[in-house]
């Protein structure tokens, strides 16, 4: 009778360090959001009581109560709405049909193009705040949905995205699409764009997210609280001047209220957008 030995595998301490460095890197990220929406269900006489009590002893709803009836959050909401479905919607589309043509499209100066488009993810955008503005003031958009949507109709991050993707997408295909006599308008939206969903779930996410939790472009663009996002309503709000400076609870149940919607636009599309950084090479 023989007797197998299971071989356990090696214990080794630098697995142990990585697991210790990625825990801790995880509970940085994870507690300040934990302590966010707990507080949102605390009073303020709770969040500033010692010791400290991470779970709510008296759960309660007036800080969403506050925002929805007392304060007006509506306008500013619609307005980020707005703003964030605009961005993606533009966005996605001009990026896409940029990205089809520096990929799959044959022209005198693409590459010079493809460089200049890559360059301009190097430039920092304070550096071309000025500059739109100006450009926004000479065009009379000042204070109006055009002026905060135009600036992000399309990047180069979203051109670069499609790109990459478009680029393994078999000629051959496009090529029997032109036999059967479909013209390129035709092959990009019935074909190339169906085959492109992972990559455009993947823009959609972080268009949304930069463009909702936007604060610089619309604080600066806006010119009375009727354009307001809720960025900026919020921080606003929150400063001295609003008057709710110390009122901590109200503070966390807006910034509660602002998460949401990317939470729900994660959960939703985050089959889509790891397929979209897997298959698009971002790394």
């Amino acid at each position: 009778m023989t007797i197998t030995r299971t071989h356990r595998p090696a214990f080794r301490w630098g697995n142990l360090i990585v697991l210790i460095v990625l825990s801790v890197g995880l509970a940085a990220t994870i507690l300040p959001f934990v302590w966010m929406v707990l507080g949102a269900f605390k009073t303020n006489a709770e969040i500033m009581s010692r010791p400290v009590t991470w779970w709510p002893q008296h759960p309660t709803l007036d800080n969403f109560r506050a925002w929805l009836f007392e304060f007006d959050i509506i306008r500013p909401f619609l307005n980020s709405v707005i703003l964030a479905g605009a961005t993606v919607a533009t966005t996605l589309l001009f990026s896409s049909m940029v990205g089809w043509a520096l990929a799959k499209m044959k022209f005198p100066g693409k590459n010079v193009i493809i460089v200049v488009v890559l360059s301009t993810m190097f430039v920092p955008g304070i550096v071309t705040l000025i500059p739109q503005f100006v450009l926004i003031a000479n065009l009379g958009m000042v204070n109006t949905y055009w002026g905060l949507i135009l600036p992000g109709m399309v990047g180069a991050f979203g051109v670069f995205l499609m790109r990459q993707f478009m680029l393994e997408i078999p000629d051959s295909l496009l090529d029997a699409a032109r036999i059967d006599g479909a013209g390129e308008f035709r092959t990009f939206f019935q074909i190339v764009l169906p085959l492109c969903k992972a990559p455009l779930a993947t823009l959609a996410i972080f268009t949304f997210m930069g463009s909702w939790n936007s604060f610089l472009w619309p604080l600066i663009i806006s010119q009375d609280d009727s354009m307001y996002t809720l960025p900026v309503s919020l921080a606003l709000f929150s400063s001295e001047a609003g008057g709710h400076g110390s009122d901590y609870g109200l503070q966390m149940a807006g910034s509660f209220l602002i998460v949401i919607p990317v939470l729900v636009l994660f959960i939703a599309m985050q089959r889509h957008f790891v397929q979209g950084i897997t298959m698009t090479g971002i790394k």
